[in-house]
């Protein structure tokens, strides 16, 4: 079995990390065998190196080695792209096509952002990895293949499975063994290695000195964060190599290279976590004003019951359940031991407990009060509510009749009945 650092010399894979060593080591000791693998890791890490090891070392090295970027291909072609197709299948097919995995067939296919496959072709690819057998895009007739399937992705794949957009039992398949690479920011030690490297070879390719960092350029080099990975370090590399004419690059010349050093930018956060907070976030807001819309048609219904009714005890005794539901934080009974004598607009206003209870010098007058109210007639008191409406809503009679829970047909034929 050949080692593992002489694998990482052959491949051209720079970095000393265990993490790092043991992602090719576990490379090295499934490609022997004909089970799938899936590497993971964020964007720009080097995924595509494990499958050109994988292939390289195993009995396919004689075959073809095809690597496709499923998220490059569109959703309506990708099919006949990976199992081909038969003329006329659809409209521009104009003859047959072979697809990846009969041409690939006693060779390996790697399925880069395999994550980005539509649920159809996922289906079809599960077929593949459980019996080796798929069908062309306009055909019946069932084809087979020997392919060994090498895929990568850098999404999540168990929020992907979460949210309905990737198979969990096409996962399980191409998962047999899983191989991570780390994130370049867990490398540090690794990184002014590829810093080295790569102005070494821009050198070469544009016939000029090679760029050597100073020790503070080298510190904040290793500090920084590379959410774009070993792609951003290349690219800063080469930006320096091209751009400057001293050849000793400084930290205040590196830092003018770097995004978001020293600025007061928020920090980047990973697009799965702010959806998720977000949604959470929703929920809560959503079930809060829910709750909120809730309590107030229960207030409207009590205040309305009490305003059509002079009998307070009776409301109370008929609605108990509702009143304790509104008042459950006041530890004392809610009575109610005088007519209301609010508006609708102040009925709305939850009272405090130094209002809930009368006043002493008040009490005396309670009989006095309800005894005139109870000879009000059904007339008078509709009037009064009438009057106190459209002055509340200013003579706006849709506003008026939506408060007191009448259309605004009746509400004009009330006003003339009563010559308001």
């Amino acid at each position: 079995m050949e080692s593992v650092q002489a694998t990482k010399q052959r491949f051209g894979i720079i970095g000393n990390d265990p993490k790092l060593n043991r992602a090719v080591e576990k490379a090295i000791q499934v490609a022997p065998t004909d089970i799938s693998v899936l590497v993971t890791g964020e964007s720009g890490v080097g995924k595509e190196s494990i499958p050109k090891i994988i292939h390289s070392l195993s009995h396919r090295k004689h075959g073809k080695y095809i690597a496709v970027n499923c998220g490059a291909i569109p959703e309506g072609t990708i099919d006949s792209e990976l199992f081909g197709h038969e003329k006329g299948a659809f409209t521009g097919a104009t003859q047959t096509r072979n697809g990846y995995f009969e041409v690939a067939s006693g060779g390996t296919i790697f399925l880069d952002e395999v994550g980005e496959l539509p649920l159809t072709t996922q289906v079809r690819l599960l077929r593949v990895l459980e019996n080796g057998e798929f069908i062309k895009v306009g055909s019946s007739k069932v084809q087979k293949t020997d392919v060994r399937i090498v895929a990568a992705t850098n999404v999540n794949m168990f929020e992907a499975i979460k949210k309905g957009k990737f198979r969990e039992d096409l996962y399980y398949r191409l998962s047999t063994v899983e191989i991570l690479l780390p994130p370049l920011r867990d490398r540090k030690e690794d990184i002014h290695l590829l810093f080295r490297k790569f102005a070494s070879d821009f050198a070469t390719k544009y016939k000029m000195p090679t760029i050597r960092l100073d020790s503070d350029a080298i510190i904040l080099l290793e500090k920084y964060h590379w959410s774009g990975n070993i792609r951003q370090l290349r690219n800063i590399a080469e930006q320096i190599s091209v751009l400057e004419q001293n050849r000793t690059i400084s930290a205040i010349t590196l830092r003018g290279y770097l995004p978001n050093i020293g600025s007061n930018l928020p920090a980047v956060v990973s697009a799965d976590k702010n959806e998720s907070d977000f949604s959470n976030e929703r929920e809560i807001l959503y079930k809060v004003l829910f709750d909120m819309k809730s309590d107030l048609n229960d207030l409207k219904k009590l205040t309305m019951e009490l305003m059509q009714s002079g009998n307070t005890q009776q409301v109370q005794k008929d609605n108990e359940g509702l009143i304790q539901k509104i008042y459950q934080d006041k530890e004392e009974d809610i009575r109610f031991e005088e007519p209301i004598r609010q508006t609708p607009s102040e009925l709305l206003e939850i009272p405090s407990q130094s209002t809930l209870q009368p006043k002493e010098e008040d009490k005396y007058h309670f009989a006095e009060e309800i005894e005139e109210e109870e000879t009000l007639s059904l007339h008078d008191k509709e009037l009064e509510l009438i009057k106190k409406s459209l002055e509340r809503h200013r003579g706006k009679r849709k506003a008026a009749a939506e408060e007191l829970g009448i259309s605004e047909r009746t509400l004009y034929r009330k006003i003339k009945q009563y010559d308001l």
